[in-house]
């Protein structure tokens, strides 16, 4: 894959970090990541289980999700020949109770594409691939589905 740039990336980290300030159901936590767009954003029980404002890691790794597959699907259907499009997708992270603890099930990407002069079968099997090899995808040790609508 080449960058809008034109330039391979190689060997590209990221970093996020965490801080929790007291212990279990009672703690406070504060995540942080290196671009900045979160900074000391409150996350914890009532966040995460509780919907009070703040953030979680399932929303964090939905939005993370999301963007990856839509990123890649855009690289996708560009090398494919395709210059004009529309891409939106939302992707829904399930948290089960399993085996005592706690685990990622699944990620329900759902995406609403308008790509002008696709074929559907092309843009279903474009999308397809986009979804098993986007990173996020790969890293996930969950269930990966997509639906799609493709309009115009």
């Amino acid at each position: 894959m080449t960058t809008p740039t034109g330039k391979t990336p190689t060997g590209t980290t990221r970093t996020g970090s965490a801080r929790y300030e007291g212990l279990g159901k009672d703690g406070k936590g504060h995540v942080s990541t290196q671009s900045g767009v979160l900074n000391d954003n409150p996350y914890g029980f009532n966040t995460r289980f509780e919907n009070e404002p703040g953030t979680n890691p399932e929303e964090l790794i939905a939005a993370a999700h999301a963007s990856c597959f839509t990123m890649a699907l855009s690289f996708a259907l560009a090398k494919a020949g395709f210059s004009d499009g529309t891409l939106e997708t939302s992707a829904k992270i399930t948290l089960d109770q399993k085996d005592g603890g706690f685990t990622i099930t699944r990620s329900d990407l759902d995406l609403k594409a308008k790509v002008p002069g696709i074929d559907p079968e092309k843009f279903a099997e474009i999308a397809a691939d986009a979804k098993a090899n986007c990173p996020v995808s790969k890293v996930l040790n969950a269930e990966v589905s997509l639906t799609h609508s493709l309009t115009g």
